[in-house]
């Protein structure tokens, strides 16, 4: 048995019929031969020792104990693998039709939290890869650790090694070891609390003295916009692809990260967008922005994220001076929270009792409470770095590779960027109740960044 830590079970506690907390992944392949359902199970198959979270299943833990996995004995590889057919003309339109449905769809917590969709009847007789994995078993960093294990270097696939020991089913734990389980938790919980109470008093008192930073965005002062509010459980997905060295010319030429140009398109693109519906606010929007908290060249499985709130100034109408304000606000932000260390969000999620957040979740989703008060942030945002290589998954050719986050309550909008060879892929993810057109958005981020090459050209 695995215990989640509180962060993951945090993503499970959040769950609710509206939000469904898995991540979604489109690659396009150019196909190679072979039946493609038939190959991708095939590299499933040899390789599902190197994606452990693929045979781990979830199992409740009695008093608010976090949950724990084990590994299934009853893993069953084809309950996770399904086959569509696009309708003609097999667009993108059609694909963004089929991938928001999919997303829509609830993982079986009675198995491994995954799903992979194998699409044909794509333009040009291409394929697609539509793949669900649980934000409790993965976040942006490991996640593209676990997907880049079924590819390979070469369209010829390479030797995979195999398992150090074979892989052992765990029967389900009896009520007396999962009361255990609890047990120990409880005993923990006083000495966690003194832990996270002492590493919260040290981080506010390093704050004392120091005048406050003005990128730090206050609780619930994000403006309202249309796509701020309770979500329903439909979903609406766009695609979009910029040029990669685009991007980094505007950043060398800006002295801007990469991610603050990303970041700084997505303005582009949201100003338009509100702009064109007589919704465009007078003061920056708010974005949450997951960053992970592992170390440089540091994978290591599992769950590893915290958030940072980020203003998005839609209200400056020069491109350029857009990503100035957003460089400026990451770069203050980065340092402020190297000097804190820690994250006490996570630390704190350690203490919650799931049980207690869901209950809080479900109440706070069914009474539809987003509607009523001021926003804590309007959208997500996140930014995840690619394979700088080709790849090829049972001799097809990854050609795009489009991730989506989940929504969380209260905010519409999910914005999710790949870096992918000399490309940047963007994956929209919305509720349509909320954000009508998302096509649109998913144009105006490309063209954020045709705008920002020209200016700095």
């Amino acid at each position: 048995m695995q215990r989640l830590s509180g962060t993951e079970a945090a993503f499970l506690s959040l769950e609710t019929p509206s939000t469904h907390m898995h991540v979604t992944g489109t690659l396009v392949l150019e196909p190679g031969s072979g039946e493609p359902l038939a190959e991708v199970r095939r590299v499933l198959e040899e390789r599902l020792h190197l994606v452990p979270p693929f045979r781990r299943r979830l199992v409740p833990v009695p008093l608010g104990a976090h949950p724990v996995w084990i590994e299934d004995p009853d893993f069953d590889l084809d309950a996770h693998l399904h086959r569509w057919a696009l309708p003609a003309p097999g667009g993108r339109a059609q694909l963004e039709a089929l991938v928001a449905e999919l997303a829509g769809r609830p993982l079986d917590r009675d198995r491994p939290l995954w799903a992979m969709d194998v699409v044909e009847g794509l333009a040009d007789g291409r394929i697609a890869v539509v793949t669900r994995i649980h934000h409790a078993a993965i976040d942006g960093v490991s996640g593209a650790e676990v997907l880049g294990s079924l590819f390979d270097l070469s369209p010829e696939a390479a030797p995979v090694p195999p398992p150090e020991e074979p892989w052992e089913p765990e029967p389900l734990p009896t009520e007396s070891a999962l009361l255990a389980v609890a047990a120990g938790e409880g005993a923990r919980a006083p000495l966690k609390v003194v832990q996270a109470l002492t590493r919260t008093a040290r981080s506010l008192t390093g704050r004392l003295g120091q005048p406050p930073s003005e990128a730090r965005v206050r609780l619930f002062s994000a403006p309202r916009t249309p796509f701020t509010g309770a979500v329903t459980p439909r979903r609406s997905v766009a695609f979009g692809r910029s040029s990669l060295s685009d991007v980094k010319a505007v950043g060398r030429a800006l002295g801007a990260t990469v991610n603050d140009v990303l970041l700084a398109a997505t303005t582009s693109s949201l100003r338009s967008y509100l702009a064109a519906r007589d919704a465009l606010p007078g003061e920056p929007l708010v974005a949450a922005m997951p960053v992970s908290l592992r170390g440089t060249g540091e994978v290591d499985p599992g769950v590893q994220v915290s958030v940072l709130m980020v203003r998005l100034p839609v209200h400056e109408d020069d491109p350029v001076g857009r990503l100035k304000l957003i460089n400026a606000d990451t770069t203050s932000l980065k340092s402020e929270r190297a000097a804190r260390g820690g994250d006490p969000l996570a630390e704190w999620a350690e203490l919650v009792p799931p049980a207690l957040l869901t209950g809080v979740a479900r109440l706070y989703s069914g009474a539809r409470l987003a509607d009523r008060h001021p926003p804590l942030h309007n959208l997500v945002v996140s930014s995840i770095p690619g394979p700088p290589v080709p790849l090829y998954i049972a001799g097809a050719t990854l050609e795009a590779t489009y991730p989506m986050g989940p929504l969380m309550e209260g905010s519409g909008l999910n914005v999710t960027v790949l870096t992918n060879l000399g490309n940047v892929d963007v994956g929209i993810i919305a509720c349509p109740d909320l954000v009508p057109d998302v096509g649109d958005l998913a144009r105006g981020f490309e063209t954020g960044v045709s705008e920002l090459r020209d200016a700095t050209t």
